[in-house]
């Protein structure tokens, strides 16, 4: 059975509530189990990390990037940097604000950043943007209009209920997309 580590901080709860979402995903594709990680028991769960096939990253975007504790597991992986436990292993992130931007584009490129020093293939979300026509509302999938990976917006005086239900479901997506892309890579591997 392949799996998906889903490693994420959460300040308030709505960074959680997407790694949910994202977990829900993977686990719809037969074969795969999603495993969360939080990142302050990250390095008692290394090998929760070693072992997956795949490690979606997961952070609110606070002042513009990561926030201060998802930084903090992004160095702490210096520890085994040179051994490169993750090389090839496939790679993808999320993030959430309580602007419908807040520069979360700059987190999720940190995120693919350190991926790829660990040597990973970086997995975007593989959807068009939604709500970007007069045909199209805030409740399409990918209604944030991203690529490189699912954003989410949650209001800062809600709480999960702030989440638009879009959102979470462009997460699921993302989730069930890097699910299956690992499980192909799987059989790849066992067929060579």
């Amino acid at each position: 059975m392949s799996s998906v580590a889903i490693a994420f901080h959460s300040g308030y709860g709505h960074t959680a509530a997407v790694a949910d979402a994202v977990a829900r995903g993977v686990d719809t594709v037969p074969g795969v189990r999603s495993v969360l990680v939080p990142v302050d028991q990250a390095e008692a769960r290394i090998a929760d990390l070693h072992a997956a096939d795949a490690i979606v990253f997961g952070a609110p975007t606070y002042m513009g990037s990561a926030s201060a504790p998802f930084k903090a597991f992004m160095d702490g992986t210096s520890k085994f940097f040179a051994n490169a436990p993750w090389k090839d292993k496939l790679a993808a992130g999320f993030t959430v604000s309580a602007s419908q931007n807040g520069d979360k584009l700059n987190t999720l490129v940190q995120m693919a950043i350190f991926a790829m020093q660990h040597s990973m293939v970086w997995v975007g979300l593989g959807l068009p943007p939604g709500n970007n026509s007069s045909k199209g509302s805030a409740d399409d999938l990918n209604q944030l209009g991203s690529y490189i990976g699912a954003m989410a917006q949650a209001n800062a005086d809600q709480g999960l209920e702030g989440i638009r239900a879009s959102d979470l479901r462009t997460a699921e997506h993302l989730g069930r997309r890097v699910a299956q892309l690992s499980q192909q890579r799987a059989v790849l591997k066992s067929a060579a």
